[in-house]
């Protein structure tokens, strides 16, 4: 996998990617990473005894963390199933990628529009050792990863350019990501900027974490706590009148910020869980 002089590895290129010869060597081992242990909770195996031990001490403390992981999936192949056979998208920006499972971004959107182009962005060691999976896409589209912090969106739209055309719309995904900037004002700022640099049409894909009540919420407030003190990044709940202030300028889509389980659900009673998620057009 090559670098295309802007951090990005692109599917069909061929060289050396940018991880230690041993694969390892930058990722820490000693301490459950949020990354592995989602793995772990929906059932994948790249997880180290750290976050399976961590992980299923959550588990343990509030057993309902396994279906909003998995909810959380679901989420992702409805929201990108919608946009890109009823809504005609052909672009996507995933940040916060995750490590790769069944039904990656560009895998659903491909399958629909063979000419679709993704690019996935993280900045955890973890996901770019495995980046090479995310890599394998149809010929007809484009799929790119870029090493970038969410937190620099200047950035991230400059490199993105390389493979998207940022004149035309793109959809923004950005799920369970924000819950790792502490700032309130800071993540809304993220969002803000990002979106301010699309064209209208575009569109912003998101889940957050809460601890609302009428969502089940506070069960879950004793396990962030543990999960803060044993493992990284720490992590933030928000409620849905915070969450609801990311899509500000933007018009959710129908049924607007609900648990993400229920959002277009083809099962109308799936499990209710303190996950928001929505997906709004830049008008």
């Amino acid at each position: 996998m090559a670098d295309d002089g802007q951090g990005a590895r692109r599917s069909g290129d061929v060289g050396e990617d940018r991880r230690p010869a041993d694969g390892t060597a930058r990722v820490d081992t000693t301490v459950a990473h949020n990354a592995r242990v989602w793995n772990h909770w929906i059932g994948g195996g790249d997880a180290y005894e750290v976050d399976r031990r961590v992980g299923d001490r959550i588990a343990g403390m509030f057993p309902l963390i396994r279906e909003i992981a998995r909810a959380d999936r679901r989420f992702l192949r409805r929201a990108v199933t919608h946009l890109a056979r009823e809504r005609g998208a052909r672009q996507f920006l995933d940040l916060g990628t995750g490590l790769p499972t069944g039904d990656n971004t560009h895998e659903i959107a491909q399958r629909i529009a063979p000419d679709a182009r993704v690019v996935y962005v993280d900045n955890d060691p973890v996901v770019l050792a495995h980046a090479r999976t995310l890599l394998t896409g149809a010929p007809e589209g484009a799929t790119a990863y870029l090493e970038a912090d969410v937190r620099d969106p200047a950035a991230i739209l400059e490199r993105a350019a390389g493979t998207l055309d940022l004149g035309r719309p793109v959809a923004v995904m950005m799920l369970g990501i924000l819950n790792f900037v502490p700032d309130g004002g800071a993540a809304r700022d993220i969002v803000r900027r990002i979106m301010a640099e699309l064209p209208p049409g575009s569109h912003l894909v998101l889940t957050h974490p809460t601890h609302d009540s009428a969502l089940g919420g506070e069960g879950q407030i004793p396990a962030m706590r543990f999960w803060n003190e044993n493992a990284t990044p720490p992590i933030t709940a928000r409620t849905g009148e915070e969450i609801a202030a990311f899509f500000t300028g933007l018009d959710l889509l129908e049924p607007g910020l609900v648990s993400c389980s229920r959002w277009r659900a083809e099962d109308g009673g799936a499990t209710v869980v303190p996950q928001y998620g929505a997906v709004a057009v830049k008008p």
